[in-house]
């Protein structure tokens, strides 16, 4: 029997992209600039540019296309009607999945040709819809969809708290949507590369991606991790709550990844963002426990954060409530998704890879009676 290698595909090369490049010893880039640049000197609107058309936009490049993504915010009359029958119930990436399907059907892609606008027309109204779904079957209210505000990040927040929004947190979902854009040959994105390379349209390749995210071991870390700082009712407990953690073999939210192995180059980034955000701020106990269990599981059993543990506190800071945490995930990897599909659709083979049989071996049929 040949031995299986690489379980989960784990070390393979799958392809080749010239979108991303994630190296073991904590390395990021989008077509060759640092994750660290990105979030320090671009807006996400700079990278979702950049990743989808592949070089930095110039000024007037920008505002244009800042103008276009703004026009593109507003809900169709009957995706309105769609969302607004969804129940509170509903998981929200189940929400996600169900907007960008139904767009699909109601503003299909008609040819290739279109893909940049489909996108384009994608994330303004994802953003969107999401936050008009949360408000009306959790809040009652319908909340009228434009909000005047260029960047994403802002529109987002300011459609959810109702009221003006503050530099610092603008600034804040900006960088965090720039770190969730794109991250190579994750599950979803490989997801929506295998649906592209069928010459599918863009809406199904994306909506197999959100499926994909939408499992507990790739989207929804945030969430969790969340939930379990919310445990933790001082600082002092941290210590006993991991140790107890650790001695049920119980997993720890927002620790490790697939390919990084010795830390999550975004995982600093969003830190300093809760840090600032935590000071004078009621539940500051959060983003204190969070730092103590970084170190105590560094020296304990020398793991490190990924990227969506910081993001739990710091988008709790930011008056997102818990189960919007992984549809902005989702908001923001939309742009590297696309950017996939643009890539693979460029030069398509379709892919389909062989398996291993660990099955039984030749068999003679045996017929009903003598079975």
């Amino acid at each position: 029997m040949k031995k299986l290698q690489g379980a989960g595909l784990r070390g393979q090369s799958a392809g080749q992209t010239s979108l991303s490049t994630v190296e073991q010893e904590g390395s990021l880039r989008y077509l060759g600039f640092s994750i660290e640049d990105l979030a320090s000197h671009a807006s996400f609107e700079e990278v979702a540019y950049l990743l989808l058309l592949g070089e930095l936009p110039n000024r007037n490049n920008l505002e244009q296309f800042e103008k276009e993504l703004l026009e593109l915010r507003t809900m169709p009359d009957s995706l309105v009607k769609v969302v607004e029958s969804i129940p509170a119930e509903a998981h929200p990436m189940e929400v996600i999945r169900t907007i960008i399907s139904y767009m699909g059907v109601i503003e299909p892609e008609k040819s290739f040709d279109d893909q940049l606008s489909v996108t384009k027309r994608l994330l303004g109204v994802t953003t969107t819809a999401i936050v008009y779904w949360y408000k009306y079957s959790h809040e009652g209210v319908r909340i009228d969809q434009g909000t005047g505000e260029k960047s994403v990040a802002a529109h987002f927040l300011k459609l959810l708290r109702q009221e003006e929004i503050d530099d610092l947190h603008k600034k804040t979902l900006d960088v965090s949507l720039t770190l969730y854009a794109e991250h190579e040959f994750n599950a979803s994105t490989f997801t929506g590369r295998v649906c592209a390379s069928t010459l599918s349209d863009l809406h199904s390749c994306l909506t197999a991606a959100v499926g994909s995210l939408r499992g507990p071991l790739h989207g929804g870390a945030n969430e969790e991790a969340m939930k379990m700082l919310e445990e933790i009712e001082s600082v002092d407990e941290v210590k006993t709550f991991i140790d107890k953690k650790l001695e049920n073999k119980e997993k720890i939210m927002g620790f490790g990844h697939a390919v990084y192995s010795v830390k999550d180059p975004r995982s600093d980034i969003i830190k300093e963002y809760s840090s600032e955000l935590s000071i004078g701020h009621e539940d500051k106990k959060l983003h204190d426990s969070a730092v103590i269990m970084e170190a105590y599981l560094k020296e304990k059993k020398g793991l490190f954060p990924n990227t969506d543990f910081f993001h739990a506190p710091a988008y709790h800071y930011l008056g997102i409530p818990t189960k919007l945490f992984t549809p902005l995930f989702a908001i923001a990897r939309i742009i590297g998704w696309s950017a996939h599909a643009y890539e693979q659709r460029g030069n398509n083979r379709i892919i389909r890879p062989s398996a291993d049989y660990i099955g039984p071996g030749d068999r003679s049929w045996i017929d009903i009676e003598s079975r």
